[in-house]
């Protein structure tokens, strides 16, 4: 109904409801951030707007003020190449902003048929997830539902639930979600901020890929309303392609770990990716791991 739309397009910060929206609004977070110092101009008078006005990125990028100003209002779609690498150099951007503003500003054509509402896990990735039986890894989906878990990872993240709620399609555990608004899960990252940040700058990059998802919607929306963080932490717009790192927890059990991690993205584009999580050789993590029986 339209009424519900509405709802969401007016409770949705950054709103992911329409690529061109997010085009113009990714357009001037990369503009805010940047100081005429920073980019080799000099600046005259006072300033009325934070970092780069429009006409100074025009002339950075060697684009007119013109058309700068219809790409941010959405009025001119399918960018060329030439045009977003010139823009990319002039904003600064790095290969993870860059890729995702190549995904704005180049959307793929309308016929592109929308994911289905409920994913499915796919049976050779689980498969693969189950026989893993000595690392925690767990199945997302492309919004960051749990599709899937082994055992170790279970007991690691999430003991609080049942081994079998990711089974439950209609309310499978999120991790994003978890991370927000799950006591629980909060209190299990001792870098929790960063960790926040980096959900919210991955769930941006992927969002890119599916911008019509009304799943995607429905869950910014109820995490904007249910969390000031993620409100303020989506509304700057950063993106990151999260692959791998270093994460330290803080678990109910055995206490603090400092666990490495890689994300295994699925090669048919579905948005699904395997999160494994390991600990160094000897280390005193890894101790603590195989107290679970892993």
């Amino acid at each position: 109904m339209r009424h519900e739309q509405l709802d969401l397009e007016t409770l949705i910060p950054g709103s992911i409801l329409g690529s061109a929206t997010e085009l113009g609004e990714f357009l001037r977070s990369r503009r805010d951030r940047l100081s005429p110092e920073q980019v080799g101009l000099r600046s005259f008078g006072r300033r009325r707007v934070p970092g780069l006005r429009r006409e100074e990125l025009a002339q950075l990028a060697g684009v007119s003020v013109t058309y700068l100003t219809r790409l941010e209002q959405g009025q001119s779609r399918n960018a060329s190449e030439a045009v977003i690498e010139a823009l990319a150099r002039a904003l600064q951007l790095d290969a993870d902003e860059r890729n995702h503003f190549f995904s704005l500003a180049q959307p793929a054509p309308a016929k592109r048929r929308r994911p289905s509402r409920s994913e499915i896990a796919r049976p050779g990735a689980e498969q693969l997830l189950q026989a893993m039986s000595g690392v925690p890894a767990m199945l997302l989906g492309r919004f960051n539902d749990i599709l899937a878990w082994n055992r170790p990872a279970h007991l690691l993240f999430a003991g609080h639930l049942d081994f079998s709620a990711p089974q439950r399609v209609e309310n499978r555990p999120n991790n994003i979600r978890m991370l927000f608004l799950d006591p629980h899960t909060r209190a299990l990252y001792l870098d929790w901020q960063d960790e926040a940040a980096l959900a919210v700058s991955s769930l941006r990059y992927i969002a890119a890929q599916f911008p019509d998802d009304r799943q995607l919607a429905e869950l910014v929306g109820e995490l904007s309303m249910n969390s000031p963080e993620f409100a303020a932490l989506w509304a700057k717009h950063a993106v990151r392609l999260c692959t791998s790192g270093t994460k330290r927890f803080h678990h109910p059990v055995l206490g603090e770990l400092e666990l490495d991690y890689e994300v295994l993205h699925l090669a048919e584009g579905s948005g699904q990716r395997l999160l494994t999580h390991t600990a160094k050789p000897g280390s005193a993590s890894e101790a603590g791991l195989k107290l679970l029986g892993v």
